[in-house]
This record gives C-alpha cells, sequence and structure tokens, in this order.
C-alpha cells in the first residue's frame, strides 16, 4: 500500500472541526488548551475524544437542499487571499464546488457559514456544456480581464466590428480535467451581485420554522400518513443554472485528465494525466511545462514564508511518485520551468503545508523547504548568496538567537562552504574542524547529534583526501622494466602464447582503440576536493560511494589508483591508506578494473602497467573479507567472479584480455600458495614447484580468456578499413558499428556473431565471392590437396580483406560457417534496403548472398521469410497502382504508393523475379539433401538470447510450387511493364478471377489456381503483351548495338543476368500460348530493325518456318518498296518498269514506313530473299512472288 499526499489543514484543523460538531466536547478541549496556552495543533494530544464521540449521538437539526439528481463526482473547498494586481483579480472569499455530470455547483463560503447557523444553504447551479467528460475541477475565482484581454476576446468573436464595455464584465473561472479536451478553462459571467443576507432572513426564518415544527412533529408522533405522502410528492425547487461554456481547452485525444491542484496563488494548476503530468497557466490558458513519467502520481504545493521579514512568499510544486517510491521538490518549480523566480511583497502569508501519509506505519510526515532556494537560478547564485549573508546578520545581532535556528543555519553554511570551488583543503579542514570542536563544546541537550556526525564525517573524507594527495605526490624511484620473458612469466604464458598475445593486441590497438578529448588543464590522477567530497558518503566507519555516471566513477578511480598504475606512487602505502579509511575491498577494486578498463589507449601503449596492476591486485585480494575463508578449489569465489563480470561487460576488449590475464595469474599464485600449505602439511619435503594446483575459478578464467580473445579478434575485424570506397555510400553504411563486448555476444544468441560480420561486411559492401575466397583459402590451409578456386573472383587487392576473414573464420570455425554468413548477410542488406528502398542495390546484394547459400534448406527458409516480411505489401502496391493507371507509373505515384521513384521500383520488381525463382530451385532442391546440423564453438555454448535466422529459416513450412509459379509469371510481367516503359498493359487483366484472387496470398497454403481452357479474350490480351514485349526488346537490343563505340548508359543493375527473349518463351508456355508465335515475332522484329545476323540465328528455333517465311516475303517486300518507289531515283524508275506488273502492283502496295530499319543493305536483302526461297515450298501461293524478288534484288545489286 502506497503512500498519500495530502494537504496540511486535514490533519491541523481536526481538533476545531471536532469541537463544532460535538459542542458537548468542548470543555475538555478548552481546558487544555487554556492549560497550554496554544492554539489547536495536530501533534497534540486529545485525539481520544474521538473514540468517545463515536459512541454517543448528539441531538442536531438537519436540513437538506435538493441540488440535482445526477450522481457526485468531485467536491473541493477554495480559499483565496489577495493576487497581484496585474491580473486584475478581486478580492473574493471561500466556497464550497460541487461537481455533477453535467454541472458545477458552486456554494459562497460565507454564505454557507450564516446558513449552517440558521439551518439553510444557498445554492447556485451552473450547467457546463462542450466537454467530452470532467473527472475533476477548480475553481479560480471570481476575475475581471484587462482592457487588452477584453479587446482579445471580443475581436476573437465579434471580429473586427466588434464593441465592448466601457468596464471590463466579472466573471468566475473554473478548470476541469477529464477528456475532449483534457484540460478545460470556463467562465460564467456575473449578472447581477449576490443576494445579501437581509434580504433573504425572512426566507431564513420561515424556512427554520417549518423545517423546526416538521422536525418536532415528526419526533413527537404528530405526523400522519397522508401528510408524509404529500412531502414526498412536493418537488423541490431548483435555482436555475447560470450557462457555463467552454471558452479556451488543451485538446488531445490521447491524454486524459485525472485531477487538478491550484497553486496557492492560484496563478499556476498542475494537472495530472494518464500519460504525465504538466503546469498550465490559470490566466494565459497555456501549456507551461511537462513531466514525463509520473504515472499515478500525487501532486501539491508548498508556500515557504522568507524568515527574515515575513514579507515575501515562494512556492514549490511536490510530487509523490509511488511507483518509483520517490518525493520530488520543484525548487523552485519556476526554475525547472525556465521562467523567472516569482514571489510576491503583496501575499497574505498563509500556512498552506502538505504532509505524507503512510498507512502502514501510520506516520505523517511534512515537507519543508527553505526560502532562499526559491532565489536562485541557473544564471545567478547572488541572490541566494546575499540572502544568507543577511540571514547571518541578523542572527549575529540576535544576543539570545534562537538555538534550533543557528543549528540549521550552521548546517546550511557548512554546505555551501564544502562545495564552493575556490576553499582550500586546509581551510575546508579547519572550518569544519572548528564547528565540530564548538559542538562538542555545547550543553549536552543544545548538541544536534545529525550535525555532529556530519562535521565528523566529512573531516573523516577531508583527511583521506589529504592523504592520498600526498601519496599521488610523493615521487617513487621507478623500478626496472620487465623483459617480454618477464612478462611472460607473470601472466603464467610460455613465449608463443605471449608472442600471439602481443600480436593480437597490437593489430587491434591499431584500429580500435577509441580517441578521448583532453585538454591542457586535465591531469589524470588529480581530483578537486569539491567533487571528492560530492562522490563518498560515510556509513558508520564505512566509506561508500554515491551513485556516479561512468566519467566520475573513473575519476575517482583515478585519483586512488592511475599513480599507482603508471608506476609512480607506492602501491603497498595507497593500498593500506584506503583499507584504513574504511573502503572495502570489493568497492576498492571496482575502482580499480573501472580505470584499467576506461584508460584502455594508455595501458596498451605501456605493457609495464601490467606487472602494476599486478601488484595492485594481489594487495587487494589479501585485505580482510576480499577472499572468503571459506573458499575453496572446489568452489566459485565472489571475489574473482566479480572481477571476471567486470571483464565480460567492458567493451575495451584490449584492456579486459589482459585484466583476465592478470586475474588469472593471481588466482593461480593463492591457489597454488593454499595447496601448497595443504600439501606440505601431509607430504613433508614434496617437490611442488613443477605442478599447479587445479580450481574451480582457474577453469572459469580460462574459459574467460578464450571469450575474450576471440572478442578481440571479432573487434578488430569490424572495426578495421580494408579498402577505399570508390562508388556512392549511402548514409546507412556510413553509421559507425557498435563496440562488443563478451556479455553482448552471449546475449545476441547463436547467430549473435554472424550477425554482428554480417553488419561488416554490409558496411564495407563485400561482393559475396569475398567470402568465399576466405573460406577456399583456410580449406588450402587445413589440407594438403589443393582447392580449386573461383576462376571469376578477382584477387587483387584482396590480401588484407581475405586474411581479416580467414582469421575469423579459425576462430569461428562453427558460428561463421559459409551458409550461416552468407545468410545473415542475405537477411541484413534486406533490412538495410527495407530502411532505404531507394537504394535497389541493397536488395539485389541480398539476393546475391541467397543464391550463394549451399544447402536449400537454409536457402528456401531465408527466402520465404524475405518475401513475407519485406517483399509482398510492396510488390502488392506495385501491382495495383500499375493496374490502376494502365502503364507503367510515373514516379510522383511510385513514390507515393510503393514507397520508391520508379528507378528503383524497376529494379524492385526484377529483384521480386529473381526471389520467387530462386525459391523455387531451393524447394526442388531439399528434396535431395538433409538439413544442416548447426553447432557452436565450446566457449559460446552458454549464448542466450534470440532464435538465429539461421534457425528461424530451417523452421519455415515449405512452399506450394504452383501458387509460387503463378506469382512469378505475374512479377516477371510487371518487370517487363516497368523495363521497357509498356503502354495500355493492364497486368491483372491477363489473368482470370482465379488467378486474381490467388496472388499475395500465403505461398504456403494451397489456393485455387486457373486451369483449364482460358478465356479466348485473355489469351488475345496475353499475346498482345507478349508482343509488345518482344518488340521493346528487340529495340533495346537495336539501341545497344548502334551505341557501340560510345560511352554506353549504366543498365539497370537487375538486368544483368536476364534473357528477356528466353523469359518471353518461358511466359508463354505459363500463360497458355503458343511459344512458336513468340519466335517467329521475335525473328520478324530483329529483321524488322536490321538485325538480320541475329534473325539468322533466331529462325533456327522456330519450327513453322513457312508460315515465317510468309512473314519475312512481307518485310522483304517492304525493303524492295522503300528503296525503289521510295527513293526516286533514275535507276530505280528504270528498273521498275523491267519488272513484272504483278511484282510492281505489289511492291506499291507495301507499306516501308512499318519498317524500323531501312537503311539495309540490298545484299543482305537477298540473304533474306534466300531464306524465304528455301523454307516456301514450291506450290506455296507465294513462291513465285518470291522468285521475283530474287531477280528484283540481283538487278538491284548489279
Amino acid at each position: 500500500m502506497s503512500c498519500s499526499l495530502l494537504p496540511f489543514c486535514h490533519f491541523q484543523d481536526l481538533e476545531a472541526a471536532r469541537d463544532f460538531l460535538c459542542p458537548y466536547l468542548r470543555q475538555s478541549g478548552a481546558a487544555a488548551a487554556r492549560e497550554s496556552d496554544k492554539s489547536p495543533n495536530w501533534e497534540d494530544d486529545g485525539w481520544g475524544a474521538w473514540d468517545e464521540a463515536e459512541t454517543q449521538e448528539p441531538v442536531s437539526l438537519y436540513v437538506s437542499t435538493f441540488i440535482t439528481k445526477t450522481c457526485l463526482l468531485s467536491k473541493n473547498l477554495f480559499c483565496w487571499f489577495n493576487l497581484l494586481s496585474s491580473f486584475h483579480v478581486a478580492k473574493t472569499n471561500e466556497e464550497l464546488s460541487i461537481l455533477y455530470p453535467a454541472a458545477v455547483v458552486t456554494i459562497d463560503g460565507f454564505s454557507l457559514f450564516q446558513s449552517l447557523r440558521a439551518c439553510r444553504n444557498q445554492v447556485a447551479r451552473a450547467a457546463a456544456s462542450d466537454v467530452d467528460t470532467i473527472v475533476d475541477h477548480a475553481s479560480v475565482g471570481i476575475m475581471t480581464l484587462s482592457p487588452f484581454d477584453q479587446m482579445k476576446t471580443a475581436s476573437n468573436i465579434g471580429g473586427y466590428n466588434a464593441a465592448i464595455k466601457n468596464s471590463p464584465p466579472t466573471m468566475s473561472q473554473y478548470i476541469t480535467v477529464g477528456s475532449n479536451p483534457f484540460t478545460g478553462f470556463f467562465y460564467a459571467l456575473e449578472g447581477s451581485t449576490q443576494p445579501l443576507l437581509s434580504h433573504v432572513a425572512l426566507a431564513v426564518a420561515s424556512k427554520l420554522t417549518s423545517a423546526f415544527f416538521n422536525a418536532a412533529s415528526g419526533w413527537l408522533g404528530w405526523k400522519s400518513k397522508h401528510e408524509e405522502e404529500a412531502v414526498q410528492k412536493q418537488k423541490p425547487k431548483v435555482e436555475p443554472a447560470t450557462p457555463l461554456a467552454v471558452r479556451f481547452g488543451l485538446p488531445d485525444s490521447r491524454r486524459h485528465g485525472e485531477s487538478v491542484c491550484l497553486s496557492p496563488c492560484n496563478m499556476l494548476a498542475a494537472v495530472m494525466m494518464t500519460l504525465e503530468e504538466f503546469f498550465t497557466g490559470c490566466y494565459t490558458r497555456t501549456a507551461i511545462r511537462m513531466w514525463k513519467g509520473y504515472r499515478d502520481a500525487q501532486i501539491g504545493w508548498i508556500q515557504t514564508v522568507e524568515d527574515l521579514h515575513e514579507r515575501e512568499v515562494a512556492q514549490f510544486l511536490v510530487i509523490y511518485a509511488p511507483r518509483r517510491g520517490i518525493l520530488e521538490v520543484a525548487v523552485s518549480c519556476y526554475k525547472i520551468m525556465g521562467l523567472n523566480n516569482m514571489t510576491s511583497q503583496g501575499w497574505q502569508s498563509q500556512t498552506y503545508q502538505i504532509c505524507l501519509v503512510d498507512p502502514v506505519s501510520g506516520s505523517i510526515k511534512t515537507v519543508h523547504v527553505p526560502f532562499h532556494l526559491a532565489l536562485s537560478d541557473k544564471k545567478s547564485e547572488r541572490a541566494k548568496d546575499m540572502h544568507l549573508l543577511k540571514k547571518l546578520s541578523a542572527l549575529l545581532k540576535q544576543r539570545n538567537g534562537n538555538t534550533s535556528f543557528c543549528l540549521n543555519f550552521c548546517s546550511q553554511a557548512l554546505e555551501s562552504i564544502l562545495a564552493s570551488e575556490r576553499v582550500p583543503l586546509s581551510a575546508l579542514s579547519n572550518i569544519t574542524q572548528t564547528l565540530m570542536d564548538t559542538l562538542k563544546n555545547q550543553e549536552f541537550l543544545c548538541v544536534d547529534e545529525g550535525l555532529l556526525q556530519f562535521c565528523a564525517n566529512k573531516l573523516k573524507l577531508l583527511h583521506l583526501y589529504e592523504s592520498v594527495s600526498k601519496l599521488n605526490s610523493l615521487s617513487v624511484q621507478p623500478s626496472t622494466p620487465l623483459s617480454d620473458n618477464d612478462l611472460a612469466k607473470l601472466l603464467r604464458l610460455d613465449e608463443k602464447e605471449f608472442a600471439r598475445l602481443q600480436t593480437l593486441l597490437e593489430n587491434y590497438s591499431q584500429e580500435n582503440t577509441q580517441t578521448t578529448i583532453r585538454f591542457a588543464d586535465d591531469q589524470d590522477g588529480i581530483l578537486p576536493v569539491k567533487m571528492f567530497l560530492e562522490y563518498l558518503e560515510c556509513e558508520k566507519d564505512m566509506i561508500l560511494v554515491k551513485k556516479l555516471d561512468e566519467g566520475e566513477y573513473v575519476a575517482l578511480g583515478s585519483f586512488f589508483f592511475w599513480k599507482c598504475l603508471c608506476g609512480e606512487s607506492s602501491t603497498e602505502e595507497m593500498c593500506h591508506t584506503l583499507e584504513s579509511a574504511g573502503f572495502s575491498p570489493q568497492l576498492l577494486l571496482s575502482l580499480l578494473l573501472g580505470v584499467w578498463l576506461y584508460k584502455e589507449k594508455d595501458i596498451l601503449d605501456e605493457p609495464q602497467s601490467i606487472c602494476c596492476l599486478h601488484t595492485t591486485l594481489s594487495l587487494l585480494s589479501k585485505m580482510k573479507v576480499a577472499i572468503d575463508e571459506s573458499w575453496d578449489s572446489q568452489s566459485v569465489s565472489p571475489w574473482w567472479q566479480q572481477m571476471r563480470t567486470a571483464c565480460i561487460q567492458s567493451e575495451n576488449n584490449g584492456a579486459a584480455l589482459l585484466s583476465a590475464h592478470v586475474g588469472h595469474s593471481v588466482t593461480a599464485q593463492i591457489t597454488d600458495s593454499m595447496a601448497e600449505k595443504k600439501f606440505s602439511q601431509t607430504v613433508v619435503g614434496a617437490d611442488t614447484d613443477s605442478w599447479e594446483a587445479l580450481s574451480l575459478d582457474t577453469e572459469y578464467w580460462k574459459l574467460l580468456l578464450k571469450q575474450l580473445e576471440d572478442c578481440l579478434i571479432l573487434q578488430t575485424l569490424l572495426h578495421s578499413k580494408v579498402r577505399t570506397r570508390t562508388t556512392r555510400v549511402s548514409s546507412l553504411q556510413a553509421e559507425p558499428l557498435s563496440r562488443l563486448s563478451v556479455k553482448k555476444l552471449l546475449e545476441g544468441g547463436k547467430g549473435g556473431i554472424a550477425d554482428s560480420v554480417a553488419k561488416w561486411i554490409f558496411k564495407q559492401d563485400f561482393s559475396p565471392m569475398i567470402l568465399k575466397l576466405a573460406q577456399q583459402k583456410k580449406e588450402t590451409e587445413s589440407t594438403e590437396e589443393p582447392v580449386e578456386i573461383d576462376k571469376n573472383v578477382s584477387l587483387e587487392n584482396q590480401g588484407a580483406e581475405t586474411e581479416l576473414l580467414h582469421l575469423a573464420y579459425q576462430q569461428f570455425p562453427c558460428s561463421l560457417e559459409l551458409d550461416i554468413l552468407h545468410t545473415h548477410c542475405c537477411w541484413e542488406y534486406v533490412v538495410q534496403w527495407n530502411k532505404d528502398p531507394e537504394e535497389a542495390r541493397f536488395l539485389i546484394r541480398s539476393i546475391d548472398h541467397l543464391r550463394c547459400i549451399v544447402n536449400a534448406h537454409i536457402q528456401h527458409g531465408i527466402a520465404l521469410m524475405m518475401w513475407n516480411t519485406f517483399i509482398v505489401k510492396r510488390l502488392s502496391a506495385a501491382t495495383y497502382l500499375m493496374d490502376k493507371v494502365g502503364k507503367a507509373p510515373k514516379d510522383r505515384l511510385c513514390r507515393r504508393d510503393v514507397g520508391m521513384g520508379d528507378t528503383a521500383m524497376t529494379s524492385f520488381l526484377g529483384s521480386c523475379s529473381d526471389l520467387l525463382q530462386t525459391l523455387m530451385e531451393a524447394d526442388v532442391s531439399s528434396d535431395e539433401m538433409q538439413a544442416p546440423v548447426l553447432d557452436t564453438e565450446d566457449a559460446w555454448v552458454s549464448a542466450e538470447g534470440p532464435i538465429s535466422i539461421v534457425e528461424l529459416a530451417l523452421e519455415q513450412k515449405h512452399i506450394h510450387y504452383p501458387l509460387v509459379e503463378h506469382q512469378s509469371v505475374l512479377c516477371t510481367i510487371l518487370y517487363g511493364i516497368m523495363r521497357f516503359s509498356l503502354k495500355s498493359v493492364k497486368p491483372l487483366s491477363l489473368f482470370d478471377s482465379k488467378g486474381k484472387n490467388a496472388f499475395f496470398k500465403d505461398l504456403t497454403s494451397i489456393q485455387l489456381l486457373p486451369s483449364g481452357d482460358m478465356d479466348p479474350n485473355v489469351l488475345s490480351l496475353r499475346q498482345q503483351f507478349l508482343m509488345k514485349a518482344v518488340s521493346a526488346v528487340v529495340q533495346v537490343q537495336c539501341t545497344a548495338q548502334k551505341a557501340r563505340g560510345l560511352p554506353e548508359e549504366a543498365p539497370l543493375p537487375a538486368e544483368k543476368d536476364k534473357d528477356w527473349p528466353a523469359l518471353a518463351l518461358d511466359l508463354a508456355q505459363h500463360l497458355q500460348l503458343s511459344e512458336d508465335v513468340i519466335r517467329r515475332h521475335y525473328v520478324c522484329e530483329l529483321y524488322n530493325y536490321g538485325m538480320d545476323h541475329l534473325g539468322e540465328e533466331a529462325i533456327l528455333q522456330v519450327h513453322d518456318k513457312e508460315v515465317l517465311a510468309s512473314q519475312l516475303l512481307v518485310l522483304t517486300g517492304q525493303r524492295l518498296a522503300y528503296a525503289l518507289l521510295h527513293t526516286q531515283t533514275k535507276e530505280g524508275m528504270e528498273l521498275l518498269a523491267r519488272l513484272p506488273p504483278t511484282l510492281c502492283t505489289w511492291l506499291k502496295a507495301m507499306d516501308p514506313h512499318d519498317l524500323q530499319n531501312v537503311e539495309v543493305p540490298i545484299s543482305t536483302t537477298a540473304k533474306l530473299v534466300n531464306k524465304v526461297i528455301e523454307y516456301l515450298p514450291e506450290n506455296h501461293g507465294q513462291y513465285s512472288l518470291a522468285l521475283n524478288l530474287i531477280e528484283a534484288v540481283e538487278a538491284i545489286s548489279s
């Protein structure tokens, strides 16, 4: 059960309320008051009188007034005092406000008081409108608009010609919270003054008399049953409501107000909402400040009076967040809002405090805020200091000052002095010591134990700071640098292992050490005393570190240990000083590792620091309670586990690897010492120099060393720059890769390592063949037999790339298996493409990696995942857009509906066709091979995290092959329309209703597909489309042939392997069209564009050559007609006159405008005529015409 934040007056006036309601109990309370000569206080005794009141029934008279039939939502009592004159608010009295779903009832406080005496009340009711829901409200009071606000309101309502009254109207303002708007501002115009009591005296007396006699008759039994029914049937008289409309509001459909709390000056209101809390100005009607993360919070206000002259009053907002268990004070709330501090000399000083009630313990805690905290902001501390100085001067002038006040001021003064940056250490120590001596010399009853303990703690920290500073300033004779052999022995490594460690760290330091900004005045191992005191705190005999960020924590650790790690300070004396001061070994170990891991670059540049770390760690391990006395070789020590945890979490892998080696060495040293001592007791004179004791901690260190070495190699790979990019780099590829740690790899699951390498490959934009080349190099080294290397892979400038990948393959033979790596690369590229679909090359590269996957099960699963996750929705949008416009859409429409430009969409459709084709091939191949067995390196079997992409791919269901084939046909059609900018083509019109309904469905489901004979109209549309496509293909081929020798345009990336004539024939087969018709059309188009050499090759594929010969005969006639009739040469006219009349008539009927290339040599046309004669049978009706064409061509050639 959480605490509650309540106004203090709920408890302060309990006794007064009891005396008013139970007058027969006044005597005891009054006697107690006379004895104490104090006003009623919530801390006084006498609470037990309430229990007596519960058992007695005082004779009281109750009178009710009917207000409304609806349920009551909330009721509040509002009290005001004089506000700032600039807001034009009149002096108002108290009132009781009651909220109903459709009305706000206000009862004047003075009238209520008189009515309670006379057993009646005066009620006014106002009906609210234009708000969906109201759950709470606050009455700001009666206000008068300023002339500017009056004119602004009139202009908004009446426009330019609006008129205003000479005297601004008086109105009552109400703030409501709920929904739509979540905060509303209502204004009720006061039409007449409130009635005086003298006007209603007669009515009051009459009502009192009737009520008294009615009640008396009921008591005495004089009231008859008939009279009771008459009273029940009589309808109560209700005063008509004053219209109350919302004038301003803060609308937001997502937010719903829950409660509102007015500030003591009624200038601000704090509103609690379902999402967060915010401030709003009561008179400006604007949201001023908003806080996030305060759901279910409670709010209240504190009013503080200046303790010097009691002329100024400041207010603060208090927020209690039960979910987070914290109580926050906005000191001052205006400071947080970025506004000026707001105090006033015109406010009437009132007690406006709040308290925190704990229902579990029954305790009540008040909140007090010093007044001077409202006088400072981020720009100036002068106001606060001047206030404290005046306070001190007034205190010194008083001979008999308040002791508690003096102690409170001394505490604040000491805190301010200790927080100063300019006071020297000696002065701080003297001031603190003097204050503590003064407190000790006071009388026992006047001593503030809390302040005395505070001084003792600060003095202890100051002495510690002085001791550490002296140790850091003393110069130590530098020790002789250790050789590589000595360092190897220190780390318990042989020469080969130490050389490998040096090589790995050198490669790592070249690319991976983080550069930090250093300023000229920054010095390692120096910490200002102000920050030192802020970072530490004393608790009994222990010294603890407060919750600090990484930079502050490292600064504190550097102050203690950096000089020691550099060999410039005595490690033994430093450890002894810190242990004597009260630091726990665990805390010192945490500070030591924080410095070591953070300053990685300096550590790697100075190998001798390894020896210093070894010495420091050995000394810390020998401290009391560092290593548990019950620790043995078969248990895990929390001390070493703390160090291993720090190494696992660190992203500075070089420093972490070195510290792990040192930790392993110290652990083995202590383990050997314990084992030697135990063994020497059982076997006297045994030689123990040649063996090493085994322990569970030692095995954990070996496992961590392998993990850190793997992580170091991987980090070196990921942050290496092995090539200079000549092509444009996408912003996605320019994003830096995150640093790795053992913890991240363990939490990344089985696919975390391959995923990290895939991100690096995407950033470098390597070809998939590079991965294969590195794998072939690994196989070449692992086997004596030569491995065939792909001849298509260029070996130039690939040395560094393949070398790094080869090293990673050796370190992770399972996690970076080639199929697994291709799978992660495929997924990484398609994920990045989905972020920026304009980068079509990312999707192309993704499919390239997909095709490189050897195992069909993985290939099938990842292709299906790509389709379902990234492709199908965009393809659906592109299909319906193209079907709507009936042609290749323009760039603007593509961006609007599909999210990419027309060029990118063309490549996207080609990639979709390739993806589905790969998916169908993988489905067929998966029946012929087994699913792979996924394995993990021994050091990483404990990795836990999300399921890997490969595992997800293997879990995918098998596709329904005919459905994928049906979808692939549509993709090819769409790609053809976009690639060749075809017009008057609606892709969905090429399919019947069954075919349309089967598109974009789950590829693993069974759908009803077209079967049997197709509608002739649909077949006709399909044939027209394919012929358009074939013509467009030949046109592109002709354009490319003419452009030879000139700078060619960059072809579309997805077109590099497309054989469009073969695709057209494949489409004809799936669309139930004659393939031979498409072949003949293709041949005719080749001759039409003058590419006779390609046409001769294509003729060989045609089955019905007789029909083709008839078509080519027409094309030959068009060529001759252009040569004889349209050139209008003398030789041509003479030759035309010598031709047979039948041939002349036929040639004149030919239209050469249908030819796409008329500049064809006559010799080439002669070859075409010979082909026609070759394929036409002699009994054919046009055979004689073909013979005449041979004579005409020979005549023209001669």
